[in-house]
């Protein structure tokens, strides 16, 4: 054993930012074992690149079998805890660390967290962009692309109290593809945090017909308190959870009874340690997991070794071709692209350790040389005030 822990210590921490949006890290060992991470908050990329390098103290010279213990070092040693930054650090520490071990071992780090619970997850991929207007073509590209459930922003910018036409024009969306495909097709709606408590009945109320496959973050995080009516008043799921960082953040949403499906993200939710722990606290709830993921590949890696452990994952989002990605897609990053290939709406167990996914680094150095400035827009109503994005 002694040999093992000497062999594991971590000896470098490399941080690569690439485009479109994302923050790579790669750790090495003394015996030259390298993992993979994918620490990043979407337009925050270098204020977390920083608290990576604040953490690295923690990490150097420990070894990779200390997976635990690193983890809570990582979120208790610094006394202030929790939210988006540190977590999202620790997060890709987590997963190159997990994907190191089971490189170790020559296992996939879903067989390291008690093995296969199904031997497919199903996937879905976005359409249409924040005005979802060209949702038809995209559907059709999906479904010839193998996929059968696809999500998209229900909304543009809405007011506190919006119009009646903006209510219209998010039904209509839906109710194109409900036409088109009918059940073939399931549909996700994700409100994105842009419709305040006051529209979510109205809007509820023109959706309900074209049965969506669930309604994501209706209102903001913070405004949860606000989901008891909304789930009182609906029978389509409402999920949520992408902007909520640790089992803490989650304990009282769980308990309150008024979710249906959660969301952590693997690269903002303390990596894969953090977030089994919550897939488990959701389970003894009766609640679904669906694992937030518009990022790259390490982390969509990282959300299907969950997938394949964790009995109330149900599907599993992907980046592939999203709006977001403009310069760089998820597969451009990768050498066995394979691994992502989606048949019949379902993706397979990943085969190889680890994580499984092959990065390509020499992709990965180039485009580090160029980096990325992304920020989310900021948007504006009609009368100049402030709005969600």
């Amino acid at each position: 054993m002694d040999n093992v822990v000497e062999d594991l210590i971590i000896e470098k921490i490399e941080l690569f930012k690439v485009a479109p949006r994302w923050l790579f890290l790669k750790l090495t060992t003394r015996c030259g074992i390298e993992g993979w991470g994918e620490p990043v908050i979407e337009g925050k990329a270098d204020t977390v690149m920083a608290c990576v390098q604040e953490l690295q103290q923690y990490v150097l010279g420990r070894s990779a079998m200390d997976t635990e213990d690193i983890w809570q070092v990582l979120y208790g040693g610094g006394f202030y805890r929790g939210g988006p930054i540190l977590m999202s650090a620790i997060a890709g520490i987590d997963q190159a660390l997990w994907d190191i071990k089971g490189k170790y071992l020559n296992l996939p780090v879903y067989q390291l967290l008690g093995g296969a619970v199904r031997d497919k997850v199903k996937m879905y991929c976005w359409i249409g962009g924040d005005d979802p207007s060209v949702v038809l073509d995209h559907a059709h590209q999906k479904m010839e692309a193998g996929y059968s459930a696809v999500k998209m922003n229900a909304t543009g910018p809405m007011a506190w109290i919006s119009s009646i036409s903006e209510v219209k024009k998010v039904a209509r969306n839906i109710e194109v593809l409900k036409k088109e495909f009918g059940n073939d097709l399931d549909v996700g709606l994700d409100f994105h945090g842009r419709v305040h408590k006051g529209m979510v009945k109205r809007l509820i109320d023109e959706l309900t017909e074209f049965e969506p496959m669930f309604i994501e973050e209706p209102v903001l995080s913070e405004n949860n308190e606000a989901l008891k009516a909304i789930y009182n008043y609906t029978s389509i799921p409402i999920a949520t959870g992408e902007r909520m960082f640790s089992r803490w953040d989650f304990k009282a949403l769980l308990h309150s009874g008024h979710v249906d499906i959660i969301q952590p993200d693997l690269s903002h939710a303390g990596g894969i340690s953090e977030v089994r722990r919550i897939a488990a606290m959701a389970e003894a709830y009766d609640v679904a997991l669906a694992p937030h993921c518009p990022l790259g590949p390490i982390s969509l890696a990282a959300a299907l070794h969950i997938d394949f452990t964790c009995i109330n994952a149900f599907i599993q989002e992907s980046s592939i071709g999203i709006h977001y990605n403009q310069g760089c897609d998820l597969l451009d990053y990768v050498v066995n692209k394979e691994m992502f290939d989606v048949n019949e709406g379902y993706l397979t167990q990943p085969q190889g350790p680890g994580l499984g996914v092959i990065v390509d680094e020499d992709k990965v150095r180039s485009m580090a040389t160029e980096g990325h400035q992304w920020a989310n827009p900021v948007w504006r109503n009609k009368d100049g005030s402030f709005t969600e994005w």
